[in-house]
């Protein structure tokens, strides 16, 4: 086979041309420190690193997420804080309220006091968070989620969502807590109606009517619906009855015994009431469950701010008068039980946030721990050796150099030198 002369010239120039390519290839991988340079270098690795560079944008957007999550459970954590001690100060003042020996003008001043408090809830309850949203609407963050309606009472117009945010592969954890549930749905101890038959020819009362016992209350009074209390021949005992008039089974019958306030206390079924007064021998005084009507003192719930709103306007209307002193004993009573019920919601919600930030501190510390791996072998499938390039670059640099110089010698060869 013959090799003609541009035959010599292209198969000379294409050697130098790849030697020079793998010399040039090699330096650049030296200078990025990379090994691969592109997906013909390595196809499988470079899938595979694809695949850890979205895993490290997902943890990124991971560590994003739970620090803004993080930022608004500590501020929710504040902000209940924040209630729980305007709660606290409410409490000592329906205590101080229920002092007999406080003027009509320490009173005013109390109620004066409580209203301002009342306005520091409602803004509490009103918070937003760094991005401008509502900490305590729901799904609604946008929307202010208490109201103060033109007759004095509130209404809640979010929604009962809790909003989550992602923070790991398959865990989320929730940012915030509906105010409904938080505010709004505290469980109300005077969730039943008591009233004195017009029919008495006795002076006594009845107070408002407390739950003491809900196991009880929910078991026996509730199916009941209705029951009396019936003063016995000689006034100082008593009868239980149903909504017919009818002995109970079995009977239920008791003493009236004087309580340290000089009335007499009635306990039936988880519900407690106090008759104050002269009583005549016939004498009734029913007790019924409450109704869910929207603004009813009776419901099941009542919620914080009508809590403090019923005890503020009691203060503020009540005299010296023996009939107000009964009624603002009952409102304190009822007062200081709900508030309780509010302030111990309001605990049981600052641990479920303490156990999620608790979440997001062993998740941060997971997504680092599958962070520091996955760049490790990041670091292991494109990271350069640089003792091994750098012979083989020195290999190369011996090849290309060689056939340059074999190139120069073929080029020079021809059948005119011999003539």
């Amino acid at each position: 086979m013959r090799i003609s002369t541009i035959q010599q010239f292209n198969s000379g120039v294409r050697g130098i041309q790849d030697n020079y390519s793998n010399a040039t290839r090699t330096q650049e991988q030296i200078s990025s420190g990379k090994r691969i340079l592109t997906p013909a270098d390595d196809p499988v690795a470079t899938v595979r690193l694809l695949q850890l560079n979205q895993e490290s944008n997902r943890l990124e957007q991971f560590s994003t997420n739970m620090t803004a999550a993080n930022n608004s459970l500590t501020q929710e954590e504040a902000i209940l804080n924040s209630v729980n001690n305007v709660l606290q100060r409410v409490r000592e003042i329906a205590i101080e309220a229920g002092d007999g020996s406080k003027s009509d003008a320490d009173r005013q001043a109390l109620a004066t006091e409580l209203e301002q408090r009342e306005e520091e809830l409602y803004n509490l309850f009103n918070s937003r968070n760094a991005r401008g949203e509502y900490l305590f609407g729901g799904y609604q963050s946008s929307e202010q989620p208490f109201v103060k309606n033109p007759d004095g009472s509130y209404s809640y117009q979010g929604d009962e969502g809790q909003r989550s945010i992602q923070i790991a592969g398959s865990k989320y954890v929730a940012i915030n807590d509906n105010g409904k549930d938080l505010f709004v749905n505290v469980a109300n101890v005077n969730r039943v109606n008591t009233e004195a038959d017009a029919g008495n020819t006795g002076s006594g009362r009845i107070s408002l009517g407390v739950v003491e016992n809900k196991s009880a209350y929910d078991t026996t009074f509730y199916p009941q619906g209705s029951v009396s209390i019936v003063i016995g021949a000689t006034a100082d005992s008593y009868e239980i009855v149903d909504s017919g008039g009818n002995p109970l089974t079995p009977p239920v019958t008791g003493q009236l015994e004087e309580n340290d306030e000089g009335g007499f206390t009635v306990r039936y079924a988880g519900v407690a009431v106090t008759l104050d007064g002269d009583f005549a021998a016939g004498d009734s005084f029913s007790i019924s469950t409450g109704d869910s009507t929207p603004g009813s003192t009776n419901r099941e719930t009542r919620s914080v701010l009508e809590t403090v709103a019923l005890l503020r306007s009691t203060l503020e209307d009540g005299t010296s008068s023996t009939e107000d002193k009964l009624v603002r004993r009952d409102v304190v009573a009822v007062s200081l039980e709900n508030l309780d019920n509010a302030m111990n919601k309001v605990l049981g919600v600052q641990t479920t946030i303490g156990a999620r930030m608790n979440v997001i501190e062993s998740t941060l510390t997971e997504n680092e721990e599958v962070s520091l791996i996955n760049t490790s072998v990041t670091s292991e499938l494109e990271d350069l050796d640089y003792a091994e390039a750098l012979s083989r670059l020195s290999l190369q640099s011996v090849v290309l150099e060689a056939s340059q110089q074999s190139f120069v010698r073929v080029s020079g060869l021809s059948l005119f030198n011999l003539l």
